[in-house]
């Protein structure tokens, strides 16, 4: 009948007092409060008296804003808020949230950054070797005269940027999309030069894919030295003369103090409609044992360097939605990126740990939006902040997930093309930038030069 009722009682724990509105819903199981009190401890930006909004909670409320980039703070915290009706919260303005983020500073951001980085548990391996990848991307920043002082707008033919940019480098887990490493700073410099911090987190038992732009002599050493293992594409007029010539068709040469394997191929890939698209790829790696990593192989494990593509594309298009960042000065700036990077590594946890309870899911398969959007309903309802009994690994977000598992992507080809050009009303060119299935990929190995 009409006028019949259902009646639901939800139960919602939190911390008690004016830390209540710190959580990030179910998240806050993989950031607990330990661990951002922790950070703040090491940063020694810990408040010393307890205020209406206590250092936790301004840390939550950045790492929230990263979950919800199209409103401003005030909005952010009364997402926090909003499942707390009943508890005498905090109603601060503006300019409190924007005096509480600035007593804190970026340096428990960057503590709490430090201490989630990492592969997640159960990483992926090939042949025993954890698979990571390196790349820069770009992001934009507020036009303030205070960006402008540190980052800078990018040039063209066709003019400047809109606005200026800042360039990330980072180090992400191809089986799993998580970050081990990051640095940022002015667009200015190049991926070349952010590069060696970030050969920190590198150690044996790693292998590191990387393009063209880190294919020189000085970064093939710098990698090495770490003991850990590369697979780098060089360019193909780099000069590689050959030391030795190995059975498979690769051979061995020298980049600085490193003895490297050469495998060059040329890969043909047959769209289902249009012409035969050829690229010829050189790659050099010190995985020198032609017997036990076969020359074809290590040609196809290479595709695995477009997943840091893919976490750039979660971070910067599903989560911000191509938004420019909020800070106005570079302090908030590093701030914001940190908290940004660990929401996202957050979330790429939460998913890690949902996929590895059953053998039928890889991380690669979780659709990524599907996760931020339950994690922002999480935070709206103060969802499953604190637990009681048996830890649940999978939680509302891992089962949201479970249940709507993306396929096996199929090949296709897609033309490498700049998707928003600086001038709007000159495209790059007549390029088809259609993505077409592709019925058929042939790798075939080069000669080596003689």
């Amino acid at each position: 009948p009409l006028s019949a009722q259902c009646v639901i009682n939800k139960q919602v724990v939190v911390a008690a007092g004016v830390f209540a509105p710190g959580h990030l819903g179910e998240l806050t199981r993989i950031v607990p409060f330990e661990m951002v009190d922790a950070a703040l401890e090491s940063a020694r930006a810990a408040q010393v008296r307890v205020r209406e909004l206590p250092s936790r909670v301004v840390v939550y409320l950045l790492l929230a804003a990263g979950l919800f980039p199209d409103i401003g703070y005030s909005g952010v915290w009364a997402k926090l808020c909003s499942g707390l009706r009943g508890l005498a919260v905090a109603a601060p303005g503006s300019s409190a949230l924007t005096q509480a983020r600035r007593r804190i500073g970026a340096a428990p951001l960057r503590e709490l950054f430090a201490l989630l980085a990492g592969p997640a548990a159960g990483a992926a391996r090939w042949r025993g070797l954890l698979v990571c990848a390196i790349d820069g991307t770009s992001m934009f920043v507020p036009d303030t005269a205070a960006n402008l002082s540190i980052y800078h707008r990018q040039t063209g033919g066709n003019g400047d940027s809109g606005y200026p940019m800042l360039r990330l480098v980072a180090v992400v887990a191809c089986g799993t999309r998580t970050v081990i490493d990051a640095v940022f700073g002015t667009y200015g410099i190049g991926e070349r030069t952010y590069a060696p911090t970030l050969f920190r987190c590198l150690r044996e038992g790693m292998l590191l894919l990387a393009d063209r732009g880190f294919g020189y002599a000085d970064q093939v050493s710098a990698i090495a030295a770490t003991k850990a293992d590369l697979l780098i594409r060089a360019k193909n007029n780099l000069a590689l003369p050959a030391l030795e010539y190995l059975p498979d068709g690769s051979w061995l040469t020298s980049m600085g103090s490193v003895v490297v394997r050469v495998i060059d191929a040329e890969i043909t890939i047959t769209p289902h409609r249009g012409p035969r698209r050829c690229e010829r790829y050189r790659l050099v790696t010190t995985l020198v044992d032609y017997r036990r990593y076969r020359a074809i192989d290590l040609v196809e494990l290479y595709h695995q360097r477009w997943q840091i593509e893919t976490s750039y594309l979660e971070l910067k298009s599903t989560i911000l939605d191509g938004r420019v960042l909020r800070a106005r000065t570079p302090a908030g700036i590093t701030q914001e990126v940190y908290a940004l990077l660990c929401t996202y590594q957050a979330l790429r946890i939460a998913i890690a740990d949902a996929t590895a309870t059953g053998p039928a899911a890889t991380p690669l398969h979780a659709n990524f939006t599907i996760a931020l959007n339950t994690a922002r309903d999480q935070v709206v309802h103060a969802a499953a902040v604190i637990t009681s009994g048996a830890i649940d690994l999978v939680g509302d977000i891992g089962r949201a997930v479970l249940h709507d598992l993306l396929p096996t992507r199929r090949p296709r080809q897609s033309p490498r093309v700049v998707k928003r050009a600086i001038s709007k009303h000159r495209a790059k060119g007549t390029i088809d930038r259609t993505n077409y299935p592709s019925i058929g990929i042939t790798i075939n190995l080069r000669k080596p030069p003689i």
